[in-house]
């Protein structure tokens, strides 16, 4: 186990998804406990971080939203580069959203180590009683097959968090997306011993030469 009262990670998570599953608003909803309606596409990517202390470690998570818009398909690796930990997210509204996490699977296993923490996300749990095209045990069958049983996946609404729930394997657990985060975060501090792939001073990608804004960039945990 690492670490004491004392110990600090600082860990690279990179958000990807097709475009209007809602990964800007889960982040959001994660770091400023917020929901807007009118969020907009991402361009390129951006960044957030904050602070989430598990097993007496300090974590600074360093959460990387990225584009789903296909032209800005191909800037990805640039994003996901130096990542310990990804979170796939589709919308349970979507079967093609669904369908299409094949193709980021494929990439991360491409061009990512075998140690890379994978979470999956199905958002718009709110909307799942009236227009649900994906279900539960199909995509937990799905990830399971090409992820393994070890991969969580969440459903998840970033409008209501209150109803978002995760399965791992047989047994319902009542949850948040916070839990996602605390999961990712838990995992990273069990594997630091043995997974070289974590460092202290994460290497940090900016998109298309531009510097992140001050709310991009700003941690809400006066980091």
């Amino acid at each position: 186990m690492y670490g004491s009262s004392a110990s600090t990670l600082e860990a690279k998570v990179v958000v990807l998804g097709s475009q209007g599953v809602g990964k800007t608003s889960l982040v959001v909803r994660y770091i400023d406990k917020t929901f807007s309606p009118n969020s907009t596409s991402t361009i390129g990517a951006s960044f957030m971080t904050k602070k989430q202390t598990v097993d007496n470690c300090k974590v600074r998570l360093q959460i990387w939203d990225t584009a789903g818009q296909e032209r800005f398909r191909a800037m990805a690796p640039m994003y996901y580069r130096g990542a310990q930990a990804a979170l796939l997210v589709y919308d349970i509204t979507s079967q093609e959203s669904f369908e299409e996490l094949s193709s980021w699977i494929e990439e991360l296993k491409r061009n990512m180590t075998e140690d890379l923490v994978i979470v999956v996300a199905a958002n718009k749990l709110d909307l799942a009683q009236t227009r649900r095209e994906v279900s539960y045990d199909d995509a937990q069958k799905y990830i399971t097959r090409v992820l393994g049983p070890e991969t969580l996946l969440y459903e998840v609404s970033a409008k209501e968090d209150d109803l978002s729930r995760s399965r791992s394997r047989s047994l319902l657990l009542l949850g948040r997306i916070e839990d996602i985060f605390i999961h990712i975060a838990r995992v990273l501090v069990e594997r630091k011993q043995y997974l070289p792939s974590v460092k202290r001073k994460p290497t940090t990608y900016l998109p298309m030469d531009e510097e992140p804004s001050a709310a991009k960039s700003s941690s809400c945990c006066g980091f």
